[in-house]
């Protein structure tokens, strides 16, 4: 099998007739880089990194994207939007570090953290990134004694209420308090340029932006009322990187569109960025899970009521032969792993089926759990599959965003792997991206077992296939300014 082998990085080269369960299948046989065979892994597409990439430009030409690091801090994933000149969102001084030991210059990176601690003020004042945010007094007077000279953009409180994480219970400033702010940035002699918004992460209402952006207009307006020059405009994160989102990416692109273009318009002065973090990685990331355990119980006979989850198939009685039976499966991954998303992203999750079922097939009451000694470690309280067997692989789809990034080893269930797969039409254009490292494309000893094209079967297939890009209309720009980095492909 074709290998890409870049730096610090391998891919390996997948074709168009190949599908996420062709690589998953593979990975079952070959196997020997992992520590057990049966160990959880993840598919890293890289082309679909890079499909985002050109998504994100032309549909908002005029917005700088910054990438949220917190999102995925995963180095491959930095390192291919580095290439692709992307500014970077940082919210630490590990995650500034991070950015600039690629090569990152202090200009593509915004400490977008209005609450910082001193020590990474210095770290920041130190490497030149004088781009931050704020949104209180105190930290005028903090940033005043530490770093004088910094380009701050004031961070205005915006209604996030229908977001999936909801960020103005904790940060922003709210627009009463404004002009009391700006007021004292102004006898402090600090240096506001800009207003910067974020309208929750995972936003579910497209209209907040176009809300957002007319404040930021009115803030603006205040700010150079009093001598700033107020022009940077920094619209923050909050959109969709699954095409199973409620409201896909294409709907917020023209509410954005249209409130810049009446309060914005071009050739006014203002610079535009944006803090997008799962728009990026969320559906370039697949996980599959092994089946360790199975228990049998019975379904109308439970043990345990949770009042907030009433179809929770939990600890019962073994079912008789007049009783329907209901199937708990134990997987190796769980909520202290890379399904901490369900509890601190607020995410829900779908099951996938690497075995092929006939449609006859029955389906039970079902829930899944983690391999931790915790009851709280619960994928799923309750979803229709047929009976599995112990060994048995289940696949996660959209698994990029807050995943890995926060997870644990608790019980000493170690973080899964990633294989990183790439596109043989994207292969020119990384080798073009990272001149420096010897890029270059090698085959493997070991035998492929790529099946045929995967065709969905059931209502819990797994439906897509890595991203293909093609050569005939797909060219690769990157950003700041956007020029062409690679031939088409």
């Amino acid at each position: 099998m074709e290998k890409l082998v870049s730096g610090n990085f391998e891919a390996e080269v997948y074709s168009r007739e190949t599908g996420v369960r062709d690589i998953i299948e593979d990975k079952l046989v070959n196997n020997s880089d992992r520590e057990d065979s049966d160990d959880a892994f993840f598919i890293g597409d890289i082309g679909d990194l890079v499909a985002k990439q050109k998504k994100w430009l032309t549909h908002l030409p005029r917005v700088e994207p910054f990438y949220a690091v917190k999102c995925n801090p995963d180095p491959v994933i930095l390192k291919v939007l580095a290439a692709l000149k992307t500014g970077f969102d940082c919210a630490s001084k590990a995650e500034i570090q991070a950015v600039l030991n690629l090569g990152v210059h202090p200009s593509r990176i915004i400490f977008a953290n209005p609450c910082k601690q001193k020590s990474h003020i210095r770290f920041a004042a130190e490497k030149g990134v004088s781009m931050m945010t704020l949104d209180n007094e105190a930290e005028l007077y903090k940033v005043k004694q530490i770093f004088p000279k910094p380009n701050w953009c004031y961070v205005m409180l915006t209604d996030d209420s229908s977001a999936q994480c909801q960020l103005g219970i904790k940060f922003g400033c709210h627009t009463k308090h404004t002009p009391f702010l700006l007021d004292k940035a102004k006898e402090l002699e600090l240096n506001v340029i800009g207003v910067s918004f974020h309208v929750g992460s995972g936003c579910r209402d497209a209209r907040t932006f176009g809300e957002a952006i007319q404040d930021a207009k009115d803030t603006m307006d205040r700010g150079k009322r009093l001598g700033f020059q107020m022009n940077l405009l920094d619209i923050g994160g909050g959109y969709p990187g699954q095409a199973s989102a409620n409201i896909p990416f294409e709907r917020f692109c023209e509410v954005i569109n249209e409130a810049l273009a009446e309060h914005f318009p071009p050739g006014c002065g203002t610079r535009i960025i944006a803090e997008p973090g799962r728009f990026y990685v969320a559906s370039a990331f697949t996980l599959a899970v092994n089946v360790t355990t199975k228990r049998v119980v019975a379904r109308d006979l439970q043990t345990f009521k949770v009042p907030e989850s009433e179809d929770l198939v939990s600890n019962s009685v073994a079912p008789d032969r007049c009783e329907e039976p209901a199937f708990m499966y134990y997987v190796n991954d769980g909520v202290y792993g890379s399904f901490n998303c369900l509890l601190y992203d607020h995410a829900t999750v779908e099951p996938a089926l690497l075995k092929e079922r006939d449609d006859c097939v029955p389906t039970f009451s079902t829930s899944i759990w983690g391999p931790s000694c915790d009851g709280l470690d619960r994928i799923m309280e309750h979803c229709l599959l047929p009976e599995l067997e112990v060994g048995e692989w289940i696949v996660f789809q959209d698994m990029g965003a807050y995943t890995m990034c926060a997870g644990s080893e608790f019980n000493g269930f170690k973080r899964p792997i990633c294989y990183y797969v790439i596109p043989e039409t994207l292969v020119p254009v990384i080798q073009n991206l990272f001149p420096d490292d010897n890029t270059y494309a090698c085959y493997t000893c070991k035998e492929s077992t790529h099946l045929a094209p995967y065709s969905p079967t059931r209502a819990i297939p797994i439906a897509r296939s890595p991203s293909i890009i093609d050569s005939d209309d797909f060219t690769l720009y990157s950003c700041s300014p956007p020029i062409t980095v690679g031939a088409e492909f």
